[in-house]
């Protein structure tokens, strides 16, 4: 058995620019004019962590009523965006690479991303991808990245000869690394695949 696992923004979906400029309008939105790093200077790139570390460096006081205002922004932003723009295109070939993977019964798939799971599974759904039968890790469990690709692992077993990792960021290549995982690069930035094709499942 092999377990595959999936990150989603520039991975599955060209969604960074936009996700990242609606994260950080959420944000702005409920805390005001704060300062931020550029994504990537944060310590664990996920939507809990980099919110985190955005109340550490405005000496803001965290509390669970204020996280819940911002992702709800967020979603409320996303879901907008959707309305008016459409859902976010699929990386070439993901959506097909994904089904056909269901199909083998030697493979195990879930999803592993550093968003939050309401607006994760808004972004997969609305572009047409598999939900009910594939799980779904989140930062709403974990702002490690590690923690959560593990969790999604966890969700469908322990006994696997190999795990595959999909991302699009160093920080996932770090995190894949740390855990053992082998690492399939997506994307121009990592100089990653561009297109997913099944002849090479």
């Amino acid at each position: 058995m092999r377990a595959i696992i999936f990150d989603i923004d520039g991975t599955l979906l060209e969604s960074n620019e936009v996700d990242d400029q609606l994260y950080f309008a959420a944000i702005r939105t409920i805390l005001g004019p704060v300062k931020t790093r550029d994504g990537g200077a944060y310590t664990h790139v996920t939507d809990s962590g980099i919110l985190e570390e955005v109340f550490i460096d405005n000496g803001l006081e965290q509390s669970n009523s204020i996280i819940m205002k911002v992702k709800t922004t967020f979603f409320e932003m996303l879901s907008s965006h959707f309305m008016q723009q459409g859902p976010f295109p699929e990386i070439p070939g993901a959506r097909h690479f994904i089904k056909a993977l269901l199909q083998d019964e030697s493979v195990a798939v879930a999803y592993a991303t550093g968003g939050w799971g309401v607006s994760a599974r808004l972004k997969l759904q609305s572009a047409g991808f598999p939900l009910s039968k594939i799980p779904l890790a989140t930062s709403d469990d974990s702002n490690r990245r590690e923690q959560i690709m593990q969790n999604a692992l966890d969700e469908i077993g322990d006994n696997f000869e190999k795990v595959t990792y999909y991302g699009d960021g160093e920080w996932d290549r770090v995190a894949a690394n740390n855990l053992g995982w082998n690492f399939e690069e997506v994307g121009e930035e990592i100089g990653g695949i561009k297109e997913y094709v099944v002849s090479v499942v």
